[in-house]
């Protein structure tokens, strides 16, 4: 029998098209940061930088301790910025959850614009940060700790709305089936389980907006809506560097307790 003749395997052709992808997206990306480093102008460095940089080290490592325990200095401060994150994140979890149903997809078609108009309301809400909107209810309610707590509850509906739907629309639906099938009402059914399912992400996104909502607050104080970040700006304003430094210390203390304590209950929620 004659023996075959052996033909040599071509590689892909589809290999050729990859790296060809790979680089154009190299060269797109390469192409991309040279406009944007373009449009950046030249900037110099003033000759008092080294000075002021040298003050504001110096002020934190050797902070001011007598505003610790002053009647409003960083205790008060720091309490003041935990409870607008706490008043902040309880109005948005509240609030949050019919939106998160609202903007869920559904399997049936009818549902389809009731479900996109839910993903926009919640797209819109994240359009604005947390700045614009605690300036706009500054001028509406006047400064103050209200007008943080508003800033961060409405801003944190549109994050938390979001991760809401994607969680009920992860559900398992062989229990609400089984329910539906016994005879059980909208009401039953949603509480026996829809909720027993959503409920531990629910919990875990409100923990994690928390964290960040304790972020958010240490700056609002800034432009006048409470917390912290008041004494901050008027101590860097007044060239106040151990002020800055005490000031600077107590956030991170709050903050790492928060994380520490946060992602410990997120993980035995979960």
């Amino acid at each position: 029998m004659s023996q075959l003749p052996t033909h040599t395997v071509d590689k892909p052709k589809g290999r050729g098209k990859k790296v060809f992808n790979r680089v154009l997206i190299l060269v797109i990306l390469a192409a991309i940061y040279v406009w944007a480093f373009a449009g950046i102008e030249e900037f110099e460095i003033k000759e008092t930088a080294g000075q002021i940089s040298k003050a504001i080290f110096d002020g934190i490592i050797h902070p001011d301790w007598a505003f610790v325990n002053e009647e409003e200095g960083l205790i008060f401060g720091l309490i003041d910025t935990l409870a607008i994150s706490i008043l902040g994140t309880f109005i948005s979890a509240i609030l949050t959850i019919p939106f998160g149903f609202w903007a869920a997809s559904r399997k049936d078609k009818s549902g389809f614009f009731v479900t996109g108009l839910g993903r926009f309301v919640l797209s819109f809400i994240r359009v604005f940060p947390e700045v614009v909107l605690a300036i706009i209810f500054i001028k509406a309610v006047g400064p103050g700790s209200f007008a943080g707590v508003l800033a961060l509850g409405l801003h944190s509906i549109g994050m938390l709305g979001k991760l809401f739907a994607e969680e009920v629309e992860a559900i398992d639906h062989g229990p609400r089936e089984a329910l539906i099938a016994t005879g059980a009402n909208r009401i039953q059914v949603l509480v026996y389980s829809v909720l027993p399912q959503v409920l531990p992400g629910f919990i875990s996104y409100t923990l994690y907006r928390f964290e960040l909502n304790v972020r958010g607050a240490s700056i609002l104080g800034i432009i006048g809506a409470g917390g912290i970040g008041a004494p901050l700006i008027f101590a860097l304003t007044s060239r106040n560097w151990p002020r800055v430094g005490v000031i600077l210390l107590g956030i991170i203390v709050l903050v790492s307790a928060i994380d520490l304590i946060s992602g410990y209950l997120r993980k035995k929620i979960v």
